[in-house]
């Protein structure tokens, strides 16, 4: 469930303060607004709960930035990428020795190397003696040039042998052909959203994600949705990366020996996948998507693996599509632009009503 987000950083201390309250759990805009949340305030604070837009690379200075003995339980999510961890975050976690009870969601970006085993153990878990729960998924984003060798899950699992941390999982893999990232979490993996993940992942159920971004330079394959069926049995949001334009459609009209089953997935993201991942789940013979109501893709393709919303094969699983976003790309001249743009429209609206259920329409 989501908030407005709240924003602090603009009000001065008796404005927002309590002698207290020992429970928050709130959404705010950025790390400065947390931030003041812990500057003294809230004096009797023990459990925060904290959800975050956005983390800037500098933070604004906040007057109290005193250890914080009475905090035991802290839980800290931001989606966004970050790239100021060791500016902002790490700072912040200094400050609370006393933790009993710690979670972190984190995606950081523009680092010289991963965050693994290590870096938990010399970093976070040395100075928290009191600490008995620890619940992370910190996904760090590196350039690969410069090296030395390829990284491995393997390699990375092999830093946490030394901790307590033994329920923990890796995934390492190349989103772009010059970007490697670093996926490490803790088991059972009890958050609802997961960024990022390639075509090899770990062989455990993500039960509690209800949204999942896949992306990687190697294109995705049949067997691949599949075992993310398996995988993700609660997926409302499904958003798929891995565009590549040498890939024809392939309009096979067999049953396949097994169906992918999405029973509750309701946003489909196929804007950057490839043609043939948007046919494997219109496709009613391998793709099983019963509540299937929103629909982003790009136009042509939708057009060819529907044969203009016509193919039988396709008909199931569009047919409760309400919301629709089509991308058409511009062309190079005006000129040509503005009479295939004319010509798709027309195309889109003369086979619109073959979308029974469709209630609003988006072109972007």
């Amino acid at each position: 469930m989501s908030y407005p987000s709240v924003i602090l950083s603009d009000l001065p201390s008796t404005t927002f303060s309590s002698s207290t309250l020992t429970q928050l759990c709130i959404d705010v805009c950025g790390l400065d607004d947390c931030l003041y949340l812990l500057d003294g305030r809230l004096k009797r604070l023990t459990t925060l709960i904290v959800r975050i837009r956005y983390i800037d690379d500098f933070l604004t200075i906040v007057d109290n930035m005193d250890n914080l003995p009475n905090l035991k339980c802290f839980s800290l999510k931001c989606y966004m990428k970050f790239k100021s961890y060791d500016n902002t975050i790490l700072p912040l976690r200094r400050r609370m020795s006393c933790l009993e009870k710690l979670t972190l969601y984190l995606r950081i970006e523009d680092r010289d190397r991963f965050i693994d085993g290590n870096y938990l153990e010399n970093e976070i878990l040395v100075n928290m003696s009191q600490l008995h729960s620890f619940t992370f998924y910190i996904c760090t984003y590196i350039k690969s040039i410069g090296l030395v060798h390829n990284l491995s899950s393997e390699d990375i699992q092999q830093t946490f042998i030394n901790i307590e941390q033994h329920n923990v999982a890796s995934i390492v893999h190349y989103i772009e052909p010059e970007q490697i990232l670093c996926s490490i979490f803790s088991i059972p993996f009890t958050f609802d959203r997961l960024e990022d993940i390639g075509n090899i992942f770990p062989n455990i159920i993500f039960s509690n994600v209800t949204y999942l971004l896949v992306q990687d330079v190697v294109p995705f394959n049949r067997k691949f949705f599949i075992r993310v069926a398996r995988a993700f049995p609660l997926l409302k949001t499904f958003r798929i990366f891995s565009f590549d334009s040498r890939l024809l459609c392939d309009l096979d009209s067999s049953q396949s020996d097994e169906i992918a089953e999405y029973r509750y997935l309701i946003y489909l993201d196929m804007l950057c996948a490839n043609i043939n991942n948007l046919e494997q789940f219109l496709n009613q013979g391998k793709t099983y998507v019963p509540c299937l109501t929103k629909l982003k893709v790009v136009h042509n393709n939708l057009r060819i693996v529907t044969n203009n919303f016509t193919r039988e094969e396709t008909r199931r699983n569009c047919a409760k599509i309400k919301r629709l976003i089509l991308m058409i790309p511009l062309t190079c001249t005006l000129l040509t632009h503005l009479s295939i743009e004319a010509e798709g429209m027309h195309q889109i609206f003369t086979h619109i009503e073959h979308l029974p259920s469709l209630d609003q329409l988006k072109i972007i």
